[in-house]
């Protein structure tokens, strides 16, 4: 019997209470994160939930509402996400703001002095500025530097230790380790002459170090002070040198590039060519792995269709490969292809080198996924044989059909009719089939000496995560906007598929 009144009542406002308040402090906290987007998704997920389910006019939508929500946050914001990526020059070198990356290129526009200099330390305070006192054992001068200015002392005038380092001298204090690290006393610049400064390298070790760039926020440039160049904004996510395209600074950041990582999937030959071949093999792959699927599952459904003897043993081992976690069956399957001692060269007395040939690789994933998806196609034929009116097969016999017409006229047609959702799907499936590539060859073989991302048996997906992961240079734009192109082609081809299939007619 179901719960009503104010007990059902009191229970409705107590989990709407606890969700609220859950997500009212992921809000508080990605809005302390300056996550602003996540958390206006949040605000309005409150807002929705407390109207939906304390009023009496959204009955339907109670029903609703969590799907609408987990859907827009799951599926929509990272389709929406991906877009907007894509669209950005977003990749090693150009991961954070601009605001961020102009500090970084100032922390990091040092230029040693001639000699290279480097002097023992201590860090402490010194008329209660951050400072520290500097030993130059080898002209035996020593001194106390703060971020304005520098104290000469005499030797006899400093506490020194075996080795001639200066540890202690009157109105000096060291800090020891945990005191510099919740200090800003290691990122200070301690002044050493009006050109240079010394920087804390550790905790007993001073370098010596000038300012080799200076930024004008005025102009937003940046001015070498060493020989006068200038660096501007690309308007691509990097200051460059105007007078020579190669000298730009580095970090960059994520800057708009609007269309350009689409106009790179047809204008670089570097990104153009790959990617042709990886989408002819990505077709290929998964419209053979359908094809063999469905034909391997039918045949043995249509075996098992008849009385036989031990007909309930068959299809219990026959449902095995499906049961196994298809991670431990690829890894499995991976060890059998191993050209020294795998069990199908054992099997063939030779010795292919399964992996590193690609033709030989291609057929191994085939196979493979072969092994991992015949029984679905059994399961689901057997069960759409026994849906065919047993009348339709009878009544062809009659008019004179001999079995191969009454399965290529009829049992077939109407097995399509009833499977075509579920073929469309394992094409849709298998064009992303990542898994298998990855654990089972890589994507290889490829020539990574001569700087190839794509691979023989890389399809759409792996070669994306090459592109965004799998290098050095890690071009995350670029794998966005080949995502979003995945994503149409996916959704073309299983929109055309089920118009030719006509299967939503039924529906109609």
């Amino acid at each position: 019997m179901l719960i009503r009144g104010k007990v059902a009542t009191t229970i409705k406002v107590a989990i709407v209470a606890l969700i609220s308040a859950l997500l009212l402090t992921l809000t508080q906290s990605a809005f302390a994160k300056k996550e602003y987007v996540i958390a206006a998704f949040l605000a309005i997920a409150i807002f929705a939930i407390n109207f939906t389910y304390f009023s009496k006019r959204t009955v339907p939508l109670k029903f609703f509402l969590p799907g609408i929500l987990l859907l827009s946050a799951f599926v929509i914001t990272p389709i929406l996400y991906t877009v907007v990526m894509s669209t950005y020059n977003y990749k090693t070198g150009n991961y954070i703001g601009k605001e961020e990356a102009i500090g970084r290129i100032k922390a990091l526009a040092l230029e040693p002095d001639e000699n290279n200099s480097a002097f023992d330390i201590v860090v402490g305070k010194f008329q209660e500025s951050e400072a520290i006192l500097v030993s130059d054992i080898e002209n035996k001068a020593y001194f106390i530097s703060t971020s304005e200015r520098r104290f000469e002392l005499l030797s006899d005038q400093v506490e020194l230790d075996e080795n001639f380092v200066a540890q202690r001298v009157n109105g000096f204090t060291p800090l020891d380790a945990s005191e510099i690290a919740s200090s800003k006393a290691a990122t200070v610049r301690y002044f050493y002459n009006k050109q240079y400064f010394i920087t804390v390298e550790n905790l007993n070790v001073g370098a010596v170090f000038r300012q080799s760039l200076e930024y004008l926020p005025d102009q937003d440039i940046f001015k070498s002070l060493i020989n006068d160049s200038i660096y501007r904004d690309n308007g691509n996510g990097n200051y460059v040198n105007p007078d020579d395209k190669s000298d730009f600074l580095e970090p960059g950041w994520r800057d708009p590039a609007w269309f350009t990582n689409y106009v790179r999937l047809v204008s670089d030959e570097r990104v153009r060519d790959p990617l042709i071949s990886v989408f002819i093999w990505t077709v290929v792959f998964a419209t053979l792995t359908v094809l063999t699927q469905f034909s391997f599952g039918l045949l043995l459904a249509l075996a098992l269709n008849k009385p036989i003897r031990g007909r309930r043993i068959y299809r219990s081992i026959l449902v095995l490969p499906y049961a196994m976690p298809s991670v431990m069956s690829i890894l499995i399957w991976g060890g059998m292809f191993n050209t020294e001692f795998g069990a199908v060269n054992e099997i063939l007395g030779s010795d292919i080198a399964w992996f590193q040939d690609p033709t030989f690789a291609r057929f191994a994933v085939i196979l493979v996924n072969l092994w991992l998806g015949f029984p679905y196609f059994y399961l689901v034929s057997s069960g759409s044989l026994q849906a065919i009116p047993s009348e339709l097969l009878e009544a062809a016999a009659i008019d004179g059909a001999n079995p191969r017409q009454v399965f290529s006229k009829v049992t077939l047609p109407l097995l399509l009719q009833i499977l075509s959702p579920l073929l469309i799907a394992s094409f849709a499936f298998n064009f992303n089939n990542f898994n298998l590539i990855y654990l089972l060859t890589g994507g290889g073989p490829r020539e990574q000496l001569d700087g190839e991302i794509a691979g023989s048996t890389d399809i759409l997906i792996s070669y994306t995560y090459q592109i965004a992961f799998g290098s050095n240079l890690q071009d995350l734009g670029l794998a966005s906007a080949i995502s979003v192109l995945i994503f149409f082609l996916v959704a073309s081809i299983s929109l055309y598929g089920v118009r030719k299939s006509k299967v939503l007619e039924s529906f109609t």
